[in-house]
């Protein structure tokens, strides 16, 4: 899927949610700026949740999903939120996908629940303790430590300074690329 949040500022027209996790590597400092963000707006679920039925995946992903998923377990590691997977994950066949919980008073979006720490990475430990060969792939900072730990990690879409700071990562700009890689690592 495209960044969430800079998805909800386009729809929205606040510019000021465009701040991601590529560019502010404190996921809890990022959190409580979108959260004021949106309460300075007056921006509730029920606000959000047309937009985030709006959000389409990249071209192409949902056929590459199908695809992997025909040939291996596919696992989206994510830090976006239940209440925003639950609108946007139909139109990828419903994978399955672990992530954190917004936290709410009536339509008020007051806070959020991490899983865990370092969730993503503690998964990868997890099923690699299950042995499990884990290739995994992201974009962000919030990515790092989870291609670090898998069996093997590359980076898609990022940024070019993400990927010049991690050359040990594979990197890859289209699907095809990061199919191939993927099948290389099995």
């Amino acid at each position: 899927m495209p960044e969430v949040w800079v998805e909800l500022a386009e729809l929205t027209g606040i510019d000021a949610l465009r701040r991601t996790t590529r560019d502010e590597p404190d996921y809890d400092a990022l959190m409580q700026y979108r959260l004021g963000v949106l309460a300075e707006h007056g921006i509730g679920m029920s606000n959000l949740v047309p937009v985030l039925t709006e959000i389409r995946p990249l071209d192409g992903a949902r056929a590459f999903l199908d695809a992997l998923r025909a040939d291996y377990q596919v696992l989206l590691l994510s830090d976006t939120f239940e209440e925003f997977a639950n609108e946007m994950m139909p139109h990828l066949g419903l994978p399955t996908i672990f992530c954190h919980r917004l936290v709410t008073q009536g339509d008020e979006i007051t806070g959020y629940a991490l899983r865990c720490d370092d969730h993503k990475r503690r998964t990868v430990e997890a099923l690699q303790g299950l042995n499990y060969h884990v290739a995994a792939a992201g974009d962000s900072f919030n990515d790092l430590s989870m291609l670090n730990q898998a069996n093997a990690g590359a980076l898609f879409h990022a940024p070019s300074a993400i990927v010049d700071a991690n050359p040990q990562l594979a990197s890859f700009g289209d699907f095809a690329g990061l199919r191939s890689w993927i099948d290389l690592q099995n």
